[in-house]
């Protein structure tokens, strides 16, 4: 179950254990009652009303939600569409109103696999060597084109004397000649002819790499097959590999890998010899590779505790009026307070006033470029408007509602972004409106982004050189051109530019960092699951996640190629300054990584983690469970927010 689906469960359940059992006889129906699908079909849902004396109505106020998000999506109309088979389960729930309880009921959906209409070669080559192997992809598909990962394929050659096909659809070139490959399935068949030629290659060359590395350095090996005249072979199938050699009792076990690409990248000390392959012919080099020996650690250089509520997101910046270093902290789950704190000098963080507006939860809280102009989110409104609230914060000592806007935002905001005299804000977790506030106290809405996949949802968004770089959970990081040109969109025209997913559909975060080193274009993309429940009152939370780095320098096929993966804990918010990662990871405290060089593989696993720190406090909202929720490195120092403590200022030093 994904996190967002959890989250509506958990919510869900909690709403009726609060609410009284509804009038007599009071009820609402679903048509159709048990809805049967095909995986790739969609269906409408309709909900009615059924009073007291049995009338049935058709009722627009009942929404539908799903308990499992990513295999039956479903509207918030009711629309649902099947993703996985199963039997799924779907909630229609009607709202309190006019004095009438809220109401609620289950829907069982039911999903079966759509049957194979076509099987087709996805990937074959037209000609191989001898004494060559190499890899044929064929896929089921129904007839809406879903590819059937559950069924079988069976492949095979026309002559095995000439080529022939093992059992994971490997095909390998035994003598010169034709052969038609066939791939069968439920009854659907496909054929494709390959040609085998005589192998022309007579050595292989190994380069790139180098003699000595350290753990987590990236090395780039080529290997090139060359013909009798030293020619290259482009077309030669190449394969790499990595041969462990324990020279060393620093690396028991010591792991490396190396992808289809020729990038080596080791884990653990010790020497590694990288192989490659070409048919019969075989090259090899050996690294011996070192520790990284990165020796920081933090300082707790002040504090700004908060023990009576808890503390949600923090934003760091020099005021005009004074020229004076201050601070921005939001509350969750409390009466809708912001505190704001000299923090000039850390080591005496003074909180300089509060503004209290109407909600349980100030969640996300941001600073104009010029310091004047301050947004805080708003959730849990008494008057259900939420919104946001634009605040002159010129002078922190003195700050002062400019206004409130409500509009198309009344569902609540999550997370907003300042950008260019323009507000990127979150509306009910469905898409971002975009806000023009050039004049403050008279905003206006410019335009909106909103994905329109099935069951889709946002989290976050974060404004960067005219792209915004959502997070949309199941639907991954989403880029759009705001302001950048790369598709000619603005703030009135968003357009986008690309997007990834990743499996566990836990996006939550995004964070771009553009590497002047390798020339990559990354997308630091962050998780949050909370699969051992969420605890607000007296017991430490045990989230889930980790941050994924995506290459986005070919936004048309972006690629994962590394992570940062803590044991038994989850990430939150970060940041990237230079090369460096500050990762406010929950449970496992600050973080702060070592992003050097080109990226691959774990970066936890590797040592590139620089220091640590958890954020104890006996006196904190639960007390000594660390809760890091954002960090912001600024003038030297690392401020952090601890969802249990409150702010935190520390410094980075390296080990005495």
């Amino acid at each position: 179950m994904s996190f967002r689906s959890l989250r509506w469960a958990v919510g869900l359940a909690v709403a009726c254990l609060v609410l009284a059992p509804p009038a007599l006889a009071q009820s609402i129906e679903v048509d159709p009652a048990d809805p049967t699908l095909e995986v790739g079909e969609t269906q409408q849902l309709t909900g009615y009303y059924v009073d007291a004396e049995g009338e049935r109505q058709r009722d627009t106020t009942i929404a539908f939600f799903s308990r499992n998000g990513r295999a039956a999506p479903v509207s918030r109309s009711g629309e649902v569409t099947a993703q996985a088979p199963g039997t799924h389960t779907l909630v229609a729930l009607r709202p309190a109103s006019g004095g009438q309880e809220r109401l609620m009921t289950e829907v069982t959906v039911t999903v079966s696999q759509a049957p194979v209409a076509e099987v087709a070669f996805a990937d074959v080559p037209s000609r191989v060597f001898t004494d060559t192997q190499v890899p044929v992809r064929a896929e089921a598909r129904t007839d809406g084109g879903q590819v059937r990962d559950d069924v079988q394929i069976q492949l095979e050659s026309s002559d095995p004397t000439v080529a022939e096909v093992d059992h994971l659809h490997r095909l390998s070139g035994k003598a010169s000649g034709t052969v038609t490959l066939t791939a069968r399935a439920e009854g659907q068949e496909a054929t494709a002819p390959v040609e085998v030629v005589e192998n022309p290659v007579a050595s292989l060359d190994l380069t790139g790499g180098a003699d000595s590395a350290r753990t987590g350095d990236v090395l780039d090996f080529e290997a090139t097959p060359r013909d009798a005249n030293g020619a290259a072979v482009d077309d030669a199938p190449v394969h790499y590999a990595v041969r462990t050699e324990h020279t060393e009792s620093i690396a028991p076990g010591a792991t490396a890998e190396i992808g289809g690409d020729g990038r080596f990248v080791a884990e653990d000390a010790g020497q590694y010899t990288v192989v490659a392959t070409s048919g019969s012919h075989t090259a090899t080099h050996t690294v011996s590779v070192t520790p990284r020996n990165l020796d920081g650690r933090i300082e707790v250089v002040g504090r700004g505790r908060v023990s009576d509520v808890h503390t949600s997101d923090l934003w760091v910046w020099e005021a005009p009026a004074d020229g004076r270093d201050y601070a921005i902290t939001g509350t969750w789950g409390g009466d809708g307070e912001a505190y704001f704190w000299d923090v000039t000098d850390p080591a005496n963080i003074t909180p300089v006033d509060t503004v209290t507006v109407d909600a349980r939860t100030v969640n996300d809280v941001k600073v104009s470029d010029d310091g004047r102009t301050c947004i805080i989110s708003r959730e849990g409104a008494s008057d259900r408007k939420n919104g946001i609230v634009i605040l002159d914060c010129a002078d922190p000592t003195e700050v002062s509602v400019i206004t409130e806007f409500t509009e198309q935002l009344t569902g609540g905001v999550h997370n907003l972004f300042i950008y260019e005299d323009h507000v990127y804000a979150l509306s009910n977790g469905r898409r971002y409106e975009i806000i023009n506030i050039e004049d403050r106290a008279n905003p206006e809405i410019v335009s909106q982004f909103e994905l329109e996949t099935p069951g889709h949802s946002i989290h976050d968004v974060w404004v960067d050189d005219g792209i915004a770089y959502s997070s949309n959970w199941e639907d991954g990081v989403v880029l759009v051109d705001v302001d950048n040109g790369v598709q000619g969109g603005s703030p009135a025209n968003p357009v986008e530019i690309g997007r990834y997913a990743y499996p566990s559909g836990w996006n939550h975060a995004a964070f771009p960092y553009d590497d002047e080193e390798t020339g990559k274009d990354w997308v630091v993309a962050g998780d949050e699951a909370f699969p051992n429940g969420l605890n607000t009152e007296n017991e430490p939370t045990i989230p889930a996640g980790w941050i994924h780095f995506i290459d986005f320098s070919d936004p048309d096929n972006p690629t994962e190629e590394a992570r940062y993966q803590v044991p038994e804990a989850g990430s939150h918010n970060f940041w990237v300054e230079g090369d460096t990662l500050y990762v406010a990871y929950y449970n496992a405290g600050l973080r702060v990584v070592d992003l050097s060089g080109d990226l691959k593989g774990n970066l936890y696993e590797q040592g590139r983690e620089i220091a640590h720190f958890k954020s104890f406090d006996p006196e904190g909202r639960i007390p000594n469970a660390p809760m890091a929720w954002g960090p912001q490195p600024y003038k030297g120092h690392i401020f952090f927010s601890d969802w249990n403590s409150g702010l935190w200022a520390v410094k980075l030093t390296s080990e005495e």
